[in-house]
């Protein structure tokens, strides 16, 4: 990789005009602090957490019912207890702006979607829709602390649905239509909701996706709800039947949930009140139902907004995403600060590639955020968005999901604006921030993530636990923030909690990332490497390989599987999975050529039943075929293997654990005796056939 090279420069005004200027000017006028460099004010917001967040309180404007006693009563993780005795709403938050007399007609929503086109909906709409919709959630018998969840394309309906829930003290929780009845199940089942929102269907690249069945199974198997909340997106004559066991269950167009227009009112919460519930998948069991709060969302979207994206009232932000994924809540997130949110519902290939860049230009986009898959996209097609669309209300271009290489770095300034700000981001999901993020005052720096966020701890740790600059190391957070999960859902002694993150280094966040830090001039700037551990990482949904151990190890054909996701930077991610067939004749029929003489590396992976071409993985066509469709349908397209191959037997521990992480390293390239003991393996010899696999697949690259 070049290192070193700058790509951008923020000109005198930019840094004038950003958030972060506006709040180092506050800091020093209100409380005499005096930041000489954007690194110094990060030791500070690091350390002295408690002063930090309190004026992110009072920077950012926070609506508090009642005040708060202190800003942080336990300093630890897990466990610490922020601003107790406030009490405020998230949805009153996100709707404040619609009070605005001069604001209420002008877009708080601007929709598009291959199913319907174009949808604008202004502040006053939304704020009357939420209205509407609360009181119907009330009439249902929804209260404070109930389930709510949606099965929801990214459509204003989707918004107005959570923002309806959350202002009750509901809590909410949602999956897109394109993920199958399995993947939601397992997901809705840990939580026992009450009421569920839903479309028919979808189209998607001209396709048309019919829904309802699953919707009727999502009921029948969620023995826990209610009341169903009905939406037909894709067909407006639609309707849902549901079976004669469970006309128990009310069933509400959404139509007339939203019909008596009505202001909302705001149930004021606690700080630390549930506001939604979204998964991370760890390597066993179910995903994790991890729960944020409404005071840290609220106060986390305050600083990220203002002082590290630029947000302000009229902003016009998109960022492409499905309901799966923790983006589409930091969309809507906007709302809170103020901006206009884009939201598009669709393929974003189609009916090109160019269809998003498009979407920018006819919406006047000031921000376009994607991933780093969707710019290569881009750039094997050779579009030029630059010469082709008129971008001028373009101020950022944001990025996440997986590693941006070097390449997408180039490419957005020399064939999107030369005058951006790029800012690739790490964070998400689990922490509710961002670990690595953007900022207007600072350079970006070719294949590097500007900065480490405020507020935000972030270190890289050695094998010693030891913080370290310019090595690759653990991404690890050594200080409490009030956005952090307040718990799991259903972790009642919290141990599940405590063992994803604090297992590794106690009173430390360990995020399963690696991370290099980097001393520039201006700040630390930071690349993340990939995961370190055997998460797997699809288009920057997360999931864990249980997910699909559960419907690959279902088949009769199937008798162990072991995936995984070989996401590195510069390397384009790949997703192996390796199977056990009943059948060991698969492998020789598969692999007929005996070991070479020479005891070559083609010998060796002929020998172990490693595949000499894409058609000799030792699995015929039509189990492949079988396995990845019965994926797509019963998970989601995302969880679709790029490679199915079979194997003598899984790499195991001598307690029987699968060793996803030790293969992972080998096929990585990295050095067979650090990545794995033998002596630790019930089957030592399983290892060989991966040892092999990876040494002819790195011979062919």
């Amino acid at each position: 990789m070049t290192t070193g090279d700058v790509l951008w420069r923020p000109s005198d005004e930019r840094i004038r005009d950003a958030g972060i200027t506006r709040y180092r000017a506050w800091l020093k006028e209100t409380r005499s602090l005096y930041f000489g460099s954007y690194d110094e004010l990060w030791e500070w917001s690091t350390t002295d957490i408690e002063q930090f967040w309190e004026s992110i309180w009072q920077f950012g404007g926070v609506m508090a019912h009642s005040p708060y006693q202190q800003v942080l009563a336990e300093r630890k993780m897990p466990g610490a207890r922020w601003f107790e005795g406030a009490t405020l709403n998230y949805a009153e938050h996100a709707l404040a702006h619609g009070i605005d007399p001069e604001r209420r007609a002008l877009p708080a929503i601007i929709a598009r979607s291959e199913t319907r086109g174009r949808t604008e909906v202004s502040w006053e709409d939304l704020r009357q829709q939420v209205g509407s919709l609360s009181a119907t959630l009330r009439s249902l018998g929804l209260q404070t602390g109930d389930r709510a969840v949606a099965y929801m394309p990214n459509i204003p309906e989707t918004v107005a649905a959570m923002l309806a829930v959350t202002s009750l003290g509901g809590i909410w929780s949602c999956t897109a239509p394109d993920m199958g009845a399995v993947g939601v199940l397992d997901r809705f089942r840990q939580i026992a909701p009450r009421v569920l929102f839903a479309v028919d269907g979808y189209r998607y690249g001209g396709r048309e996706f019919d829904r309802r069945e699953i919707v009727a199974k999502l009921v029948e198997q969620l023995p826990s709800l209610e009341a169903v909340i009905f939406l037909p997106y894709l067909n407006a004559d639609a309707a849902l039947t549901l079976a004669p066991d469970q006309r128990d269950v009310a069933l509400v167009s959404y139509v007339d949930a939203v019909a008596d227009s009505q202001d909302p009112v705001f149930t004021p919460l606690p700080f630390s009140h549930p506001l939604w519930i979204v998964y991370s998948s760890g390597t066993t069991g179910m995903p994790k139902p991890i729960v944020h709060g409404h005071g840290g969302v609220v106060i986390q979207t305050f600083k990220a907004g203002l002082l590290h994206a630029d947000a302000k009232p009229g902003d016009r932000a998109f960022w492409f995403s499905s309901t799966n994924w923790i983006m589409w809540n930091s969309t809507v997130n906007g709302l809170i600060n103020g901006v206009t949110i884009l939201l598009f519902d669709g393929n974003p290939a189609y009916p090109d590639i160019s269809t998003l860049w498009r979407f920018a230009e006819q919406e006047r986009a000031t921000s376009f955020g994607t991933s780093p898959a969707y710019i290569a996209l881009c750039i094997k097609d050779g579009i030029n968005p630059a010469k082709e669309f008129d971008l001028a209300a373009l101020r950022s271009v944001g990025c996440t999901g997986s590693p941006l290489s070097e390449e997408g770095y180039r490419w957005v300034y020399s064939h999107v604006k030369r005058d951006v700000r790029l800012g690739c981001i790490s964070g998400g999901t689990d922490p509710g921030a961002c670990f690595l993020t953007t900022c207007s005052i600072l350079p970006v720096y070719a294949g590097e993530m500007q900065c480490r966020e405020l507020g935000v701890a972030t270190h890289a740790f050695n094998d010693d636990g030891q913080s370290v600059i310019d090595e690759v190391g653990e991404l690890v957070v050594t200080q409490p923030m009030p956005s952090m999960p307040l718990f799991f859902w259903g972790d009642d002694d919290g141990s599940r909690y405590f063992g994803s993150y604090f297992e590794t280094y106690p009173g430390v966040w360990c995020h399963g990332d690696w991370l290099r830090l980097i001393q520039r001039p201006e700040s630390i700037t930071g690349i993340i490497y990939g995961r370190s551990d055997s998460t797997i990482n699809r288009h920057g949904i997360r999931m864990g390989t249980s997910e699909i151990y559960r419907v690959v190890e279902e088949f009769d054909e199937v008798l162990d599987a072991l995936v995984v996701d070989l996401e590195y930077l510069q390397k384009e991610s790949y997703m192996a999975l390796f199977i056990v067939v009943r059948d060991p004749t698969f492998i020789i029929e598969a692999n007929p050529r005996g070991p070479a003489p020479d005891g070559s590396v083609a010998g060796q992976a002929s020998r172990h039943g490693v595949a000499a071409s894409a058609d000799a993985t030792g699995v015929s066509a039509g189990l492949r075929t079988k396995l990845c469709n019965s994926i797509r349908s019963e998970l989601s397209a995302r969880h679709v293997p790029d490679g199915v191959f079979a194997i003598p037997s899984v790499p195991r521990t001598l307690s029987g654990k699968k060793l996803e992480i030790p293969v992972k390293k080998i096929l990585l390239g990295m050095d067979v005796q650090k990545a794995v003991n033998r002596d630790s393996m019930s089957n030592p010899e399983s290892i060989d056939w991966f040892i092999a696999f990876a040494a002819a697949r790195n011979n062919n690259s």
